[in-house]
């Protein structure tokens, strides 16, 4: 440290998301109490991390909300995605954050207020509101060439947009899925990619889904919140999907997500468990 400059402390956590166990779920960086960083300096914790997102918690501004939480990715910050918003939620209640509701935590993020419910099995999120629209040929074209995908695979395609904007996929299999080799190079060039393919009946999980966000500083996602949540609108809607189940992602990257789903009076809830890995100081 050099003398002279002031260094300020932030308690900071890494947790694991959509994971009951240490390693095998999602990692996100939660830096706390981050009023002091302004927008370049909060862009550059999240380059430095690494991670697919970093969180940072702040006061709310909105008061129906519990806690407010900018997200980044390396490259750029997002209006939501969904683990950080359990990530999030979880570090904010095991520093002591009380909740206005025993039973709800509510999160202010870009995409404006999302309810977190506790009363569950696991704390799960109410997937923001989705707007989606048809995937044009020219526009599916670079992206099978990316993934080494023929048309014959691809059983529909949509453009997702609950925040982030995904283009996605439900392929034949969950096979072709786990089997995909993306151009990385070529998906930087992009919109991010969400692919998903069903399991055989009987499977622990109903489908296989994967992530590629290579344009945005992240090849591919250990476990998406918000890519399934807008799946799971999509295919629920479309009888594409029963109203619940669960979604495995991250098997490529050694990793075991489980993302739990349900509809409930007409809304798509998205489930996971979080850990806490690392608990500390970040300083500034």
């Amino acid at each position: 440290m050099h003398e002279g400059i002031p260094v300020s402390t932030y308690r900071f956590t890494q947790v694991d998301v959509f994971t009951d166990r240490p390693l095998v779920g999602n990692p996100l960086a939660v830096v706390h109490d981050a009023e002091g960083l302004d927008d370049a300096r909060m862009q550059a914790v999240a380059q430095w991390t690494n991670l697919s997102e970093t969180t940072f918690l702040l006061p709310p501004t909105d008061p129906a909300a519990d806690y407010r939480v900018r997200i980044f990715t390396p490259g750029a910050e997002l209006p939501f995605a969904g683990h950080p918003t359990l990530g999030s939620c979880h570090a904010w209640l095991e520093a002591g954050g009380s909740p206005r509701r025993a039973t709800e935590v509510v999160q202010q993020c870009g995409v404006g207020l999302v309810r977190i419910r506790l009363d569950g099995t696991r704390p799960a999120f109410a997937a923001p509101t989705l707007r989606r629209r048809d995937v044009g040929e020219a526009e599916l074209a670079p992206v099978l060439a990316a993934l080494g995908l023929a048309s014959a695979q691809i059983q529909a395609a949509q453009w997702l947009d609950n925040g982030p904007v995904w283009l996605a996929l439900l392929l034949d299999s969950a096979a072709t899925a786990l089997s995909l080799e993306p151009d990385h190079a070529a998906m930087r060039t992009l919109p991010k990619v969400g692919v998903v393919g069903p399991h055989d009946a009987g499977a622990e999980c109903r489908f296989e889904v994967r992530g590629f966000a290579a344009a945005v500083g992240v090849p591919e996602d250990p476990v998406t919140g918000s890519l399934n949540a807008g799946l799971a609108q999509w295919l629920i809607e479309a009888g594409l999907a029963p109203a619940s189940y669960v979604a495995a992602q991250g098997a490529r990257l050694g990793r075991a997500g489980r993302v739990h789903i349900s509809r409930e009076a007409g809304a798509v809830w998205v489930g996971g468990d979080s850990v806490s890995c690392v608990r500390g100081e970040l300083r500034l």
